[in-house]
């Protein structure tokens, strides 16, 4: 973990003011002091966070079902011309933005994002919440002179008349962060008509610090251009009234956006190998040693492109499935990295089979993959429709680190397209339905294709240390079992472990939701999600009504819904005891016709000892506990936690087994059973149904002492300090 630099308080006055002061210079319409908007609309809440009441069924303009004239209801449109300088790693940007009211109402006042400003200084929202935070961010690059970026809104007009607009701080964050900003419109926007925006805007790339910017020749250019809020109405996502649901850029949160069209023009040097969302429309036209090349694409809520003169001749394939169209497939990667580019087509290949056949087809016709150069770590792992970038190795020997990791990057980032792209949840808001979700599916397609997750390398594989791990015991080793203090459907920047859990707590949840409720019922669930809200805006109380209706398990999917999504509630049940003894006579008195006979203790023992003569005699091999007097089995099991649904199994010498169910709402109990054998083992969950459980190791007990499980830990241990020591003698 890197430690923050805290500036002292002038410093930082100083610096928030040249920011402000570099703003408005750099904007030509200096920003207006804080006012109200011009109509009545209200912002989302800044702790919005997961919804509980479902959408209403014309939400969104209702299921899109194949009928309708466009994939989406299509909102916004984006014409935008588009000029790199690849030397001041600039973007000279003109854009036309036209957006359709949708609601009831007059709009007077619309929101856009201005993504790029989180990067123009250590006082925005972002940086803000990164000097917070516990432990380090991603790689935690931190920039340096020279390597901010912003964005700047040159002009911005409405049918020719200039438009004031002012930054707004949706979450009460930092009144230094310019992220968002409010423009109040000359003419207002009539319920269900249409207006243009022309803005003339200059975006400075950072060095690449978290998803965007650049590094030497390369640039990765994302969140870039100004982008409207979403006006979200009643029946939406937990809405009551028309709100304008436009969060500022935390460090943890990404992005939520109407579905609309993008038809945008990018000029480079021509030297430069260029990739984007969406469909090159013809050829690129050259001019003065520039070439501009256009990219056109429906039905999408984003836009990103990169450009690279180091490039390597792009790795071009196709590949086509049911329901969908043919999908052109291009990998583009540096000379370095050449080593990864079959191996990211191979996977994104394989992910376009998996994901269009248990979700629904993929709807677009291009795939673009980007391994970034080396120095760009900060650019890998990210994901935009049809376009995103993974990671770059320079050897991807099978059965390593290296090559699982590629193989993951690129499936999870392909994964996006579906729950970030098709399905466009609020990942500011309920990063669940994105980041969750989609670790649950890629985790699924790499269990399904008997892939283990490797954390070695070609010189400790060679060396005998080879850890490997099943996919969700590697989710369930990181997924904050012990002790959980955030609720999944918590948005994404208010959490005190930070949003990891988000990714593998959700994969855990869903993984045990599956084991408990079948995988046919599960998969049959998600098909109907998919059917249900692609194209839409769904939310997590979309998802649950969803996947209750669907599955036919409604009881299961609420209570998992309630425990570990609106609320955080621990898993710990174990086995406290097992205990298992013969029922021998005991001494006393009897009835014995009419008569009362006395047996002492020495006629109990003799008695016993002629008994177990006897029975051996009868019974030669006879496994060890089991004889002639019957042995009593106590479990006793307690509840620590949230009450799920158990199993137990217990084990006896005579290879018998009872099995029972432990579901009631209690905090103990205590199971019992004659049998003419005695208990070997007792078992909770032996079918591994719980992943969320804090600890599997107390989930059993056996009547032996049974140290394999220390010793394979001690000589595992051992070995590795051993090997570490050998190694640093080497060194």
């Amino acid at each position: 973990m890197r430690r923050s630099t805290h500036l002292p308080l002038a410093a930082l006055l100083l610096a928030s003011a040249l920011a402000a002061a570099a703003v408005v210079h750099e904007t030509g319409t200096p920003a207006q002091p804080a006012g109200a908007p011009l109509d009545a609309i209200a912002l989302a809440a800044p702790g919005a966070s997961s919804v509980a009441a479902p959408s209403a069924p014309n939400a969104w303009g209702g299921p899109r079902t194949g009928a309708e004239p466009t994939l989406s209801d299509r909102v916004v449109r984006y014409d935008i011309d588009a000029t790199l300088d690849p030397e001041r790693h600039i973007v000279a940007g003109k854009e036309k933005l036209t957006w359709r009211n949708r609601s009831q109402s007059e709009v007077r006042s619309v929101y856009l994002h201005l993504y790029m400003n989180a990067f123009e200084g250590r006082n925005s929202t972002f940086f803000t919440e990164m000097r917070n935070l516990d432990t380090g961010f991603r790689t935690d690059v931190q920039p340096k002179k020279g390597e901010w970026g912003h964005i700047a809104l040159d002009a911005v007009a409405q049918g020719g008349a200039r438009v004031a607009w002012q930054f707004v701080h949706p979450d009460n964050g930092p009144a230094s962060d310019h992220t968002v900003v409010r423009l109040d419109l000359p003419q207002p926007v009539k319920a269900g008509a249409s207006t243009t925006l022309d803005i003339d805007f200059t975006t400075q790339l950072p060095r690449v610090i978290a998803r965007t910017g650049y590094f030497g020749s390369f640039h990765l250019v994302g969140q870039w251009f100004p982008k409207i809020g979403v006006l979200e109405l009643p029946g939406e996502r937990g809405a009551t009234a028309p709100r304008w649901n436009v969060h500022e850029f935390h460090l943890t949160s990404e992005f939520y956006a109407d579905f609309g069209s993008y038809d945008v023009r990018i000029t480079a040097p021509k030297e430069y190998v260029v990739g984007a969302t969406g469909e090159l429309q013809g050829a690129p036209v050259d001019k003065d040693g520039m070439r501009t090349h256009r990219y056109v694409q429906d039905d999408v809520h984003d836009f990103a492109w990169t450009a690279d003169k180091r490039s390597a001749t792009p790795l071009e394939d196709s590949w086509t499935g049911p329901g969908s169209p043919r999908v052109a497939i291009r990998v583009l990667y540096p000379p370095e990295y050449a080593a990864s580019a079959a191996p990211a087509l191979k996977a994104a290949k394989d992910s376009l089979t998996y994901f269009s056949t248990t979700l629904g087809p993929y709807p677009y016709k291009t795939l673009t993959v980007v391994i970034p150069p080396y120095n760009a770590t900060e650019a890998g792992g990210m994901e935009y429709p049809t376009f995103f970038t993974a990671e770059g190795y320079a050897g991807v020997e099978p059965d390593t680190f290296a090559a699982g990791a590629l193989d993951f990057v690129t499936i999870h980032e392909f994964g996006h397209g579906y729950f970030y792209g098709i399905l466009a949840s609020n990942e500011f808001e309920e990063p669940m339905l994105d980041e969750g979700l989609n670790e649950y599916w890629d985790m699924r397609m790499v269990r399904e294709r008997g892939q283990a997750m490797h954390l070695t390398t070609p010189l400790l594989k060679a060396l005998g240390f080879a850890p490997r791990f099943k996919p969700f015991d590697y989710e369930r080793g990181i997924a904050t079992t012990a002790e959980p203090a955030d609720a999944l459907g918590r948005n994404a920047w208010d959490r005190l472990h930070g949003i990891g859990p988000v990714y593998h707590r959700t994969a855990t949840m869903m993984r045990d939701l599956e084991e408990r409720i079948g995988k046919p019922a599960l998969e049959r669930a998600f098909k109907e999600y998919y059917r249900r809200w692609k194209f839409r805006h769904p939310s997590i109380a979309d998802l649950r009504e969803t996947l209750a209706e669907a599955s036919g398990q409604r009881e299961a999917v609420e209570q998992v819904f309630a425990q570990q999504v609106y609320g955080v509630t621990k898993i710990d049940d174990r086995v406290t005891s097992l205990a298992s003894e013969e029922e021998l006579p005991q001494p006393g008195t009897r009835s014995v016709a009419g008569k009362w006979l006395e047996s002492t203790g020495h006629d109990v023992d003799k008695q016993v000892e002629d008994e177990r003569r006897a029975w051996k005699k009868s019974h030669p091999g006879a496994k060890e506990g089991t004889g002639p007097f019957p042995f009593r089995t106590t479990v006793t099991v307690r509840r620590y936690a949230a009450t799920v649904p158990q199993t137990l199994l217990v084990k006896f010498a005579d290879g018998s087994s009872e099995t029972v169910q432990w579901n009631a709402d209690e905090k103990w109990h205590r199971f019992t059973w004659v049998k003419p054998a005695k208990a070997v083992s007792a078992e909770l969950d032996p079918q591994r149904r719980h992943y969320l459980d804090a600890s599997k190791l107390d989930d059993s007990r056996t009547t032996r002492a049974d140290g394999s499980a220390s010793r394979r830990w001690s000589s595992e241990f051992a070995a590795l300090v051993q090997f570490l020591l050998s190694l640093i003698a080497t060194v």
